[in-house]
């Protein structure tokens, strides 16, 4: 009985020491993930399980859970949280038609993502932008060119899409063999989803073919589904064959779930939930109860806004079973513990990562690396490029020039320093060399503003007197007065305040300065702004606004009289996130052609740095200018400034190399006549300019393919609204493009030989070996996109060539390779219409082997599959 005893009393020290640890079973670090959930789940009450089902979920204080946010956005670089290596578009990403870079670039992205969690969970943050959960890679087909958020994708082919999206998806989630995951990605937008954006919230994609949706819309979220396991999918804002898609059975219980086992979370987009309902979107419910238990019972687990506060008036009208809510809220404890956010930080080995790898020099590299490898050079007449510096005359115009923050694209960090096309080209000057700037017009408009800071007052000298308090109210004493004489750009990034005293968030500042103008006109306050901002002129407020999601140009034009005085005041307050603003004051002054060309007249070359920009293409905006709505495009010619003054300066005799940065396929049919090379440079983030640069004057020889088809013009272009695929993509579009899919330059030259299958006859479900042998031919070295298109010869209905595989490959001057490919079954799928499905399928097939997909860079070779 004594040694009975003693043991009893020995367990009851060691429960008890637990116990002091670890209060409750879920919070024991030894017991499986699948257990600590359980026990968990059973321990909320109904309330407390539908706050968790909300982007932002409250804590449970009673249980010593913490609140979560799950809104944080990694596109293309760590988003809308301050300081970031900002790294290309996605677009000009898919340009580089290079997975391992990709993937160089994620693994990255992912460090900052969880150095920045580390930082901010160190501090006791949990907002928006500052968790584990990154709503990122955009999937979505890049079916038609006028899609404002087309510039999120990778591109209009599913399989390119598919490859690089697994490389997004591995970076982000990093190694799966751990007991923690190092974040988690989020496959969006599921699935049929590819604009308008002006009807989005009511639009309906209805009567798509089954060939289109299985063939073209849903292989890209098959694959990271299956092959990357992606742990979150966003459903889309739109209905699919008339239901809401975060309401749509088949697309979230049979599709996604059913068919191809994912187990991980469904989001909402933001306010999709509240789309359901709302009489100016879909309406196909009456109230938020009816709406938030279709969504659940559909399987969308999380929703991002606030519509799923009625789930627990719709448990009690009887509307959803509380076990249904279980469902979800399972599905989101696991991913809260498979990330270590339940844990303390000493047992998750990601949590060691610190903050000095955001920004950090090996990601500047990186950066840069994706940069080069995006630029796809479209067009080099009599081989003006690369230039050769030296007692080189050059002249940089364009009204993308010096923009940098063109350059971020959007969804976008705040890099540390922005090299500029014209910063690029500075640098990239021999000594001898000369150059002159002229900005010549505007994006849309031949308005140029000009700087006129120096004519502002302050309270005791030039400039902008600022006073700074440590609260929103401006209550008290201000902390700091300090006065800017300069246009200024002010950012909380990196710890970096405002100005001396002055808090990190939190705080506020008023602005005051007496503009008295040079000359009469139009002045026009010019701003880039996240937080709150209020505008006074003479004491009348002119704007007003207040940003949620990252930065946002704002401007305010006045007409001025010269030698009159204007008393400008305006008012910031931090709202989330890191603190901007940016600020300058002038003129516009009108485009002046004449002027512009007498001013490069003595120039060698002009390098005209012009597209278009984030301001005016991407997700919902309020851009209502000639060709633009909404953030989608009605016009995709480069915009009309831009083309008179490019027409101009050829018929001045100029040669003109054109830097096109878009997002989107331009219509530059003028410009490949009044052109003698155009690169197309996309939104290339933080070393754009420095990219560019390399590429003119030959330090990079570019190797970028077109991910997408550049059209002629909108004639070629079925109706946006429809989203069957026929006459769309180099899939499915039977014209001449201008610039065709996977088309792009080089500074040297490649020759392909005869391409040698393994099997002439294969067997349904067996690879074959394809072996491709290509030649640099030229006197540089240089890589070579070898791409490889699948057609079923007997199919009229499918698609004339569809992309199976891809390899960017480095060539030394005047090496050969043979390029191996292995063909999988996969490869190998086409549609089935008996079966409706994507099989093998046997009948007489042809591999198309060439550097892009024109008729003309192709060689065919013909297997069967029995």
């Amino acid at each position: 009985m004594r040694y009975i005893s003693l043991f009893i009393g020995l367990m009851c020290v060691c429960t008890l020491s637990r116990a002091q640890s670890t209060t409750y079973p879920f919070q024991d670090n030894h017991l499986s993930f699948e257990q600590r959930v359980e026990d968990l789940l059973h321990r909320l009450t109904l309330e407390e399980k539908v706050a968790l089902m909300q982007d932002v979920s409250k804590p449970i204080a009673r249980l010593g859970v913490k609140g979560y946010n799950w809104w944080n956005e990694a596109l293309h670089g760590v988003a809308r949280a301050g300081l970031a290596t900002v790294f290309p578009q996605p677009i000009g990403m898919a340009a580089s038609f290079d997975k391992d870079q990709v993937l160089k670039v994620f693994n990255a992205v992912s460090d900052e993502g969880r150095a920045k969690y580390n930082y901010n969970i160190s501090k006791g943050n949990y907002g928006r932008y500052e968790g584990l959960t990154m709503w990122t890679p955009t999937i979505n087909i890049y079916r038609d060119p006028r899609w404002g958020r087309g510039i999120e994708t990778y591109g209009e082919d599913p399989y390119l899409t598919a490859e690089l999206g697994i490389q997004v998806v591995n970076g982000l989630q990093g190694d799966t063999g751990l007991k923690y995951d190092k974040l988690h990605a989020c496959a969006k937008h599921f699935a049929v989803h590819s604009g308008p954006e002006w009807n989005r919230h009511s639009f309906n994609a209805a009567n798509i073919k089954p060939r289109d949706l299985y063939e073209t819309y849903l292989p890209a979220f098959e694959a990271l589904v299956k092959e990357a396991n992606v742990q979150e999918v966003m459903c889309a804002y739109n209905r699919f064959e008339g239901k809401p898609c975060c309401g749509s059975d088949q697309l979230l219980q049979h599709i996604l779930r059913s068919k191809w086992g994912f187990k991980g979370i469904v989001v909402a987009d933001c306010g999709a939930i509240a789309d359901f309902f709302k009489e100016n979107a879909h309406a196909v419910y009456k109230d938020a109860a009816t709406a938030s238990a279709g969504a659940v019972y559909s399987g969308t687990d999380l929703d991002c806004g606030s519509s799923y506060r009625a789930l627990t008036d719709a448990v009690k009208q009887g509307l959803i079973k509380e076990e249904a809510i279980n469902v979800s809220v399972r599905r989101l404890l696991m991913a809260r513990f498979r990330l270590g956010e339940m844990d303390d930080p000493s047992l998750v080995p990601w949590a060691k990562i610190g903050y000095d790898v955001v920004a950090s020099e090996a990601h500047n590299k990186i950066a840069l690396e994706m940069a080069r490898k995006s630029i796809v050079l479209l067009q080099n007449r009599s081989n003006i490029l690369p230039l050769k510096s030296g007692g080189l005359k050059i002249a940089v115009m364009g009204p993308n020039a010096k923009d940098s923050i063109m350059q971020w694209g959007n969804y976008n960090g705040t890099p540390a320093r922005t090299i500029t096309i014209l910063d690029g080209i500075k640098a990239a000057l021999s000594p001898g060399d000369q150059l002159v700037y002229d900005q010549g017009c505007g994006l849309v408009d031949g308005a140029i503003m000009k700087s006129a800071f120096n004519e502002c007052i302050g309270e005791d000298s030039k400039g902008i007197t600022v006073a700074y308090w440590n609260n929103k109210e401006r209550k008290g004493a201000p902390v700091t007065t300090v006065n800017m004489t300069s246009p200024f750009n002010l950012c909380t990034s990196g710890a970096t305040v405002f100005a001396p005293k002055v808090a990190l968030t939190d705080f506020s500042g008023t602005y005051t300065g007496v503009f008295r103008p040079h000359q009469s006109g139009q002045a026009t306050l010019d701003f880039y702004v996240n937080g709150m901002l209020r505008v006074w002129v003479d004491g009348s407020l002119v704007k007003e606004m207040k940003t949620n999601h990252g930065g946002r140009k704002a401007t305010h034009n006045m007409k001025v009289e010269a030698g009159k005085r204007y008393d400008i005041r305006f008012e910031f307050e931090h709202n989330n996130g890191d603190a901007l603003l940016s600020f300058d004051i002038g003129y516009k002054e009108e485009m002046d052609i004449e002027r512009s060309i007498a001013k490069v007249k003595d120039a060698d070359v002009v390098v005209f740095a012009g597209g278009i920009s984030p301001s005016l293409e991407g997700e919902e905006m309020g851009v209502n200018l000639p060709g633009f709505k909404k953030g989608d495009r009605t016009d995709i010619q480069l915009p009309l400034v831009q083309r008179n003054l490019i027409a101009a300066l050829k018929r001045a005799g100029k040669k003109v190399v054109l830097v096109d940065c878009s997002g989107s396929p331009i219509g530059l049919v003028n410009e490949a006549e009044n052109c003698a090379a155009i690169v197309q440079a996309w939104y290339s983030g933080q070393a754009g300019g420095q990219a560019v640069a390399d590429v003119l004057f030959g330090k990079y020889n570019p190797a970028g393919r077109l991910p997408v088809t550049f059209y002629r013009d909108t004639t070629q272009l079925p109706d946006f609204e429809d989203y069957n695929m026929k006459g769309r993509t180099y899939r499915y579009f039977s014209g001449k493009p201008l610039f065709e899919f996977g088309y792009g330059l080089s500074y040297t030259t490649f020759k392909y030989g005869k391409p040698v299958l393994s099997n002439a006859a294969v067997k349904a479900g067996t690879p074959v070996k394809l072996t491709v042998p290509v030649f640099n031919t030229g006197k540089l070295a240089g890589d070579e996109v070898v791409q490889v298109y699948l057609k079923k010869k007997d199919d009229e209905n499918g698609p004339i060539k569809t992309l199976r595989a891809f390899k960017r490959v480095h060539f030394n001057t005047g090496q050969k390779m043979d390029i191996v490919f292995d063909i999988t079954p996969k490869q190998m799928e086409w549609w089935d219409d008996s079966a409706g499905i994507m099989k093998v399928v046997p009948g007489e097939y042809e591999l198309l082997v060439g550097g892009s997909s024109r008729k003309e860079d192709l060689q065919a070779i013909s297997f069967k599959v029995k």
